[in-house]
């Protein structure tokens, strides 16, 4: 049975004509003798009726304190009743559906309610249905724990979903279909000339996606690649090929180099964050200081991210809106940190940044001829990350796309 796993975001299943887009792909994949799993994501994006985001605000309304177990419920309609509207408008093209929702699809999770993990999947229920000649449409962002409560998955939960289904199945490939044609360069709503990437490896894009790039989350990336079942990002609304993801291209010849000698990949960027700066010079056990204040973040449920310690200085960032929070952590501490807000991080990727020197040294030098100044920087074997002044942000990715990316304009 050549098995292939479609999956389809909120923007297209949110109105009926995007439906039958969506059902459009479904009929060429059967009708390319593929055995389809779909998977869904919740009507439309917040505001939308079915949401998530309108669901989770539903109960808000009545109490911000609703039990997570509770809230969960709450948040897996959004998924169900988008599913039982794509099957029936599947039905309407006269194919058989069967709608499984992510427990009766075998999704076996912990009970971490609101960002729970997948334990396993067991996929004999869709097995079964394939086996019947059904196109088996499956509840995305959700699963169930071993005594069958109703958990959620998290943020991207749809993505994790088709991936898990995808490596249970062995499936020939996972599509992620959304409202846009691929994986871009950069943000396009930054640089007019970014351009869909046609091929990139899993590293690259799961650390795109951990660094802002939106459109597909990193634990799919990461859950896809353990199999090596090829991920590929297509647009619901047109026939372009998309991006694929993948660790191999078969149809290139022996041991040509898939992506072109590529040093940077693409340009991600995640805005309005905090940068904290601490002295601890005058700290008489200083590791113990920086082990307190990240532990103190931690257990208030703050993420920090750019870390950076040194002799005298400890430095990281937060999001904008947990930047009171650290603050008043902070000086419940008795430690004096400066706060600058509004700031943003660059990050650009490549697997072609490897043991090639002097690619800091560029980054630094196209940022001083625009006179951005680097508020704090940071490097591993694929990422270089940079933070800049978040007024600055747009012109900062345009200068590194153009000189990294597209140097020669086209």
């Amino acid at each position: 049975m050549k098995i292939l796993v479609q999956k389809f975001g909120g923007t297209s299943v949110s109105t009926e004509e995007r439906r039958a887009k969506a059902a459009a792909k479904v009929l060429g994949a059967v009708k390319e003798n593929y055995a389809v799993v779909v998977v869904v994501s919740a009507m439309g994006r917040r505001g939308d009726p079915y949401a998530t985001d309108t669901l989770i605000q539903l109960a808000a309304d009545i109490n911000r304190e609703t039990a997570a177990r509770e809230l969960d419920l709450l948040m897996s309609c959004g998924e169900v009743i988008s599913g039982a509207v794509l099957a029936a408008t599947l039905q309407g093209y006269g194919l058989r559906t069967a709608l499984l929702t992510g427990g009766q699809a075998g999704i076996i999770t912990n009970a971490d309610y609101g960002e729970a993990r997948i334990l396993r999947v067991d996929p004999q229920e869709i097995y079964r249905e394939l086996e019947a000649g059904c196109v088996v449409v499956v509840t995305g962002f959700q699963g169930a724990t071993e005594d069958g409560q109703v958990t959620t998955l998290g943020r991207g939960g749809s993505d994790t979903t088709a991936a898990a289904l995808g490596v249970a199945l062995n499936a020939e490939a996972v599509d992620i279909y959304t409202d846009v044609e691929g994986i871009m360069t950069a943000d396009p709503r930054l640089v007019q000339d970014a351009r869909i990437l046609d091929v990139v490896t899993y590293n690259d894009i799961a650390q795109l996606a951990h660094e802002g790039a939106k459109v597909i989350h990193p634990r799919a990336v990461e859950i896809a690649m353990r199999q090596n079942i090829p991920l590929r990002i297509k647009s619901t609304f047109s026939d372009t090929p998309g991006t694929l993801v993948t660790n191999s291209q078969p149809h290139r010849a022996a041991g040509a180099d898939m992506f072109d000698d590529r040093l940077i990949t693409g340009i991600a960027h995640m805005p309005q964050v905090t940068q904290f700066t601490i002295d601890i010079s005058r700290e008489a056990d200083k590791p113990k200081v920086v082990r307190r204040i990240f532990k103190s973040m931690a257990q208030a449920g703050i993420s920090v991210d750019f870390i950076s310690t040194q002799l005298d200085t400890v430095r990281y960032t937060v999001k904008d809106e947990l930047a009171d929070k650290a603050a008043d952590i902070l000086q419940s501490m008795n430690t004096e940190a400066k706060q600058l807000p509004g700031c943003a991080i660059i990050s650009l990727v490549g697997g072609g940044i490897t043991d090639v020197p002097g690619v800091m040294a560029d980054v630094a030098e196209v940022l001083a001829e625009g006179d951005i100044e680097i508020l704090q920087s940071a490097d591993s074997h694929t990422t270089i990350w940079v933070l800049v002044a978040g007024p600055r942000l747009a012109e900062a990715v345009r200068m590194l796309h153009d000189k990294f990316i597209n140097p020669s304009g086209r």
